[in-house]
């Protein structure tokens, strides 16, 4: 028809039209089906401390939180493991209170503070023997005066959980005084290894020293002293360290920076060097095989990925980082969590060092765990 009016619709089209859905229908759900699933990131469990007042407990396979722990003690901040993984020390965000939780249970076990009345007692370092008998902890008080706080010397302690008082004040090595203090225990608890210029190595009955490891000493003729980084309790078996370690250079009067290994037991550092000192948070994946170090400062981040097995530096790749932010390295190592400050935990595949996605909670951290899945137990022979 060439008139102006509306034309009729053809009685067939209605029909047609319904049986072209029908048909697109299955291939849009095969297509859906079809879609890759991403590559997971490990099998361990992440626990994050959040300004709800909760830790965040997330499925590092589904990345989903699967729970939250309620802590009585107010915003929680750093979390510190049991040596068999079924207590959780968490400290809260003005560092003068500890909470005791268990982790299958998710419920709270005790809680404690060593503050009285005018006095605030701040917990700087915390550290549970392997039995979970006491904890070692480097505490300094502040008390209220009139005109000003009065700050007190920073001090090492054994504090007995279930007396729940401090059993005795451990004196620093020559009488000087630390801000902070790096403790390690042998696997049976015997020894505590506490680290500082040198290794000092207590027994665990009267806590007396009972040996030392000179690390002023050089590793060979004409090299300097090495140093430790920050502590990771899951970087390696019992017993061994995996990490940044750093040497003074005696003749450039500069310091260096290495990878290195450090059997306790047998008083023995493999040390590495790479090149000059700078300032990265470092990770190593759980096979040893790959470390992964994060630089940042302002304006600009990169990730430095290392081989571990050939000892050298194999990659410095930039990235779009954050203003402030921490670094893990999944369970399985094939991806870099960045997560702090604020709600997200960004994840970088290990291969390109692209952001693969983001896992997004519904409040700010403070603070951010991951507990890998146990180490296989090698067969008895």
């Amino acid at each position: 028809m060439n008139g102006s009016g509306p034309h009729p619709v053809p009685r067939w089209l209605p029909a047609c039209v319904a049986w072209a859905i029908a048909a697109a229908a299955p291939l849009a759900l095969d297509q859906s089906a079809a879609a890759p699933r991403p590559a997971p990131a490990g099998t361990g469990t992440i626990y994050v401390s959040t300004y709800k007042g909760v830790i965040a407990v997330i499925d590092e396979a589904t990345e989903k939180v699967v729970a939250e722990i309620p802590v009585r003690n107010g915003i929680p901040s750093g979390v510190t493991f049991s040596n068999d993984r079924s207590r959780l020390y968490v400290e809260d965000v003005s560092f003068e209170k500890v909470e005791v939780i268990d982790r299958a249970k998710r419920t709270t076990i005790d809680r404690f503070t060593l503050g009285e009345g005018a006095t605030k007692t701040r917990i700087w370092s915390l550290q549970p023997d392997p039995h979970d008998k006491y904890l070692i902890l480097v505490i300094k008080k502040y008390t209220l005066a009139d005109d000003r706080w009065e700050i007190g010397a920073p001090t090492l302690v054994q504090y007995d959980l279930a007396s729940r008082k401090v059993a005795r004040t451990i004196p620093w090595p020559k009488g000087e005084e630390r801000e902070g203090a790096g403790v390690i225990f042998s696997p049976d608890g015997k020894l505590m290894y506490l680290f500082g210029e040198d290794i000092l190595i207590y027994e665990t009955e009267n806590f007396t020293e009972v040996d030392r490891w000179d690390l002023t000493r050089p590793l060979e003729p004409g090299a300097g002293r090495v140093s430790f980084g920050g502590l990771d309790p899951f970087s390696d078996e019992p017993g061994f360290y995996t990490g940044l370690l750093t040497m003074q250079d005696p003749l450039q009067n500069r310091r260096i920076m290495g990878l290195g290994r450090v059997d306790l037991a047998a008083k023995k550092v493999e040390f590495h060097p790479i090149g000059p000192a700078r300032g990265l948070a470092f990770g190593v994946a759980r096979d040893r095989k790959r470390g992964y170090g994060l630089f940042r400062d302002i304006g600009e981040a990169e990730f430095w990925t290392f081989d571990l097995e050939h000892y050298k530096l194999i990659a410095r790749t930039p990235f779009r980082g954050r203003p402030r932010m921490g670094m893990h390295v999944s369970s399985n190592g094939n991806f870099i969590y960045i997560h702090t400050a604020g709600n997200t935990i960004d994840l970088y595949d290990t291969t390109s060092f692209k952001l693969a996605r983001t896992i997004t909670l519904d409040g700010d951290m403070t603070s951010f765990t991951l507990l890998p899945p146990p180490r296989p137990v090698p067969p008895r022979r």
